[in-house]
């Protein structure tokens, strides 16, 4: 049997995303964001995977801590808000770390506003996971592990 590759992942949650459960509950869902954490945190370790964790309100805060991943972190799982929207400082972090990373939304963004059509970080994300309310999130977390493990 082989080993299993262990991995450190990074989630990062933006603006507005500790309001999940008590926030326009027909688009977010009634699940909190520490009940996704858990969820996920028990995927994560059946999988030799260690998760950490971040939510911030403040794009600095964000930036910063993308920052902080450079040479600890092997993947980010996304979910940007409002930023993923109107943040070219967020582009550029996870540019510049270069450390891979899945964008991901609970929503489908492409059936709302028109002006979350546009995504700053989509083109040079492994991959994009929308719409399936607090699945999405285990569904990037799951094609991240698969792209990290798959040999290049």
């Amino acid at each position: 049997m082989q080993d299993v590759l262990e991995m450190r992942l990074l989630l990062i949650n933006g603006p507005n995303l500790n309001l999940l459960g008590k926030r326009e509950i027909g688009i977010y869902g009634k699940t909190a964001l520490e009940t996704i954490e858990s969820s996920l945190k028990d995927k994560a370790s059946s999988q030799a995977i260690e998760l950490e964790f971040f939510q911030s309100n403040f794009e600095g805060a964000l930036v910063e801590r993308i920052h902080q991943g450079m040479g600890n972190i092997d993947g980010i799982l996304i979910n940007a808000g409002a930023y993923t929207h109107t943040s070219i400082a967020l582009r550029d972090a996870l540019l510049g770390t270069n450390i891979p990373y899945v964008e991901l939304h609970l929503s489908n963004t492409q059936s709302r506003e028109s002006f979350r059509y546009d995504s700053f970080l989509a083109d040079r994300a492994i991959g994009v996971v929308a719409g399936f309310g607090p699945y999405s999130y285990e569904l990037a977390m799951q094609g991240l592990v698969n792209y990290l493990r798959t040999p290049k």
